[in-house]
């Protein structure tokens, strides 16, 4: 009679490993999500990231406003358990929206109803601090630093790995069972996939020509908690420049201004225009008159990398297994409407539910990756391009019959949302990202928006008297 095979002659599992390409927030989102199922998830990221939360090589935008919707939150927190805690410890505000937003919007001023979504606000580099921390104390998850990705291993059926290059000039090839591309707008992908034999899929370009330009502040004492967001928004389609502003207030007692301006109408990184842009070009001059109140810390950062660029790889004819596009570099859009971080982080929970669902490795995979993926970035799209094709310039053809339609769709509920807090919740349902547009398409919110808004429309932006005494004080303690 033979004897049963001891434990250690049945064959070992292959070791699972994926590579992920750039260590911003999209990369370290999708980092997380490979970690349930890779042994080793090994971040490749061509700068040296620091320690805590400091300026970021190679990331201007981080200087300017960024908000995490609450849809993002959600997303953020499923994969990265704690997180939230963990910024709002740090000093991140958390913002019930609307109760603590003031906006004009094209259509006027939305009140402050009470909260039914929120946003978390902070600085990027505290954001990517907290986040790379926490997501870093994975010892599956390691960082190669000072690396660069300099294309694909494999061929057009199958990427197996990638070619990297470190700080020494020394060229090497990781290997992997999946490659996440997460490099942002300065994304090889379609070259590289071109070196495979693959055609570059198809892409689109909505250049609005926003130029973003942004100032710290410290606020003044007694408005340095518990101040709400101001925004005044453009309008795309009265046939001028669409000028805008954001004042957001942020950890240590800080307001960060985001100051924007299509083709024509764009603010500088000049200081004194910064602040007459805020006080005299935008639709309202309330931006002025809270920042003449409070202590700038900076200089202005300014920037013009703002055109949304979409790339269509789920719909490419053919697509390698073992390859992955997220983040910006899939879909890259104009920051004025925050919703780059949010869309990376529902990418990221896309990616792990379709690994849970197909199986690692499972032929066809990347595919349905890109496939799930590219909802939430629909989404994202069509709420940014909706706006942004109507300025001059934006596309070589301008608007179509049917951007035109839901256009004037979209700006008759944004008039009813003015004065009618059923439909400004669903309108934050959508811009949110925690709902599809088709929440709009109800027979109840046709009629609403037949019916224009239930209350008169404000003519003043709805601030408290408490909140203006609190900004008119000293930036100074004591």
């Amino acid at each position: 009679m033979s004897a049963s095979p001891s434990p250690t002659s049945v064959p070992a599992r292959p070791l699972r490993s994926a590579v992920v390409l750039g260590g911003s927030l999209a990369g370290m989102l999708a980092a997380r999500a490979l970690a349930e199922f890779a042994d080793v998830v090994t971040i490749v990221e061509r700068d040296v990231l620091p320690d805590g939360p400091e300026r970021r090589k190679n990331l201007p935008q981080a200087q300017h406003v960024h908000t995490l919707w609450s849809g993002g939150v959600q997303a953020v927190e499923e994969l990265v358990p704690g997180v939230t805690e963990l910024l709002a410890a740090a000093g991140a505000h958390r913002l019930p929206v609307p109760t603590d937003m003031v906006a004009l919007s094209s259509q006027g001023w939305f009140r402050r109803w009470t909260e039914s979504h929120f946003m978390i606000l902070s600085s990027r580099d505290l954001l990517d601090a907290t986040l790379r921390a926490k997501v870093l104390e994975d010892d599956r998850i390691k960082l190669v630093e000072r690396a660069e990705a300099l294309g694909l291993a494999g061929s057009a059926t199958a990427v197996t790995g990638v070619r990297v290059r470190s700080h020494d000039d020394a060229e090497r090839t990781l290997p992997a069972d999946l490659v996440i591309d997460a490099t942002g707008r300065a994304s090889r992908t379609p070259e590289w996939l071109t070196a495979l034999g693959l055609p570059a899929p198809g892409q689109r370009e909505v250049n609005s020509g926003l130029a973003y330009a942004s100032r710290l502040y410290r606020a003044p004492e007694k408005a340095r908690h518990g101040f709400p967001v101001i925004n005044v928004q453009p309008v795309p389609r009265d046939g001028k420049p669409g000028k805008g502003g954001v004042l957001v207030p942020i950890e240590d007692g800080r307001w960060l201004v985001t100051l924007s301006g299509t083709r024509g109408g764009e603010p500088s990184a000049d200081e004194r225009h910064f602040q007459r842009f805020a006080g005299e070009e935008l639709r309202h001059p309330v931006i002025g008159e809270l920042i003449a109140h409070a202590e700038p810390l900076t200089g202005v950062a300014f920037t013009r990398t703002t055109a949304n660029r979409r790339h269509y790889y789920e719909r490419a004819r053919r697509w390698p297994d073992g390859f992955v596009v997220l983040g910006d570099a899939l879909a890259a859009y104009n920051p004025i409407y925050g919703h780059g971080m949010s869309v990376a982080a529902q990418s990221a929970l896309a990616l792990r539910a379709t690994i849970r669902r197909r199986g690692w490795g499972t032929p066809g995979l990347a595919r349905a990756v890109q496939k799930a993926a590219a909802r939430p970035v629909n989404a994202a799209w069509d709420l940014a391009t909706g706006q942004d094709v109507f300025y001059p310039g934006a596309t070589k053809t301008g608007p179509t019959l049917r951007d035109r339609i839901l256009a004037g769709y979209v700006d008759r509920l944004l008039y009813t949302a003015t004065g009618n807090g059923r439909i400004a919740r669903r309108f934050t349902d959508v811009s949110s990202l925690q709902r599809g547009a088709h929440v709009l398409l109800t027979p109840g919110v046709l009629l609403a928006a037949v019916l224009g808004p239930l209350k008169p429309q404000l003519t003043e932006p709805p601030l408290t008297h408490e909140e203006w005494k609190a900004a008119e004080g000293p930036t100074t303690d004591g």
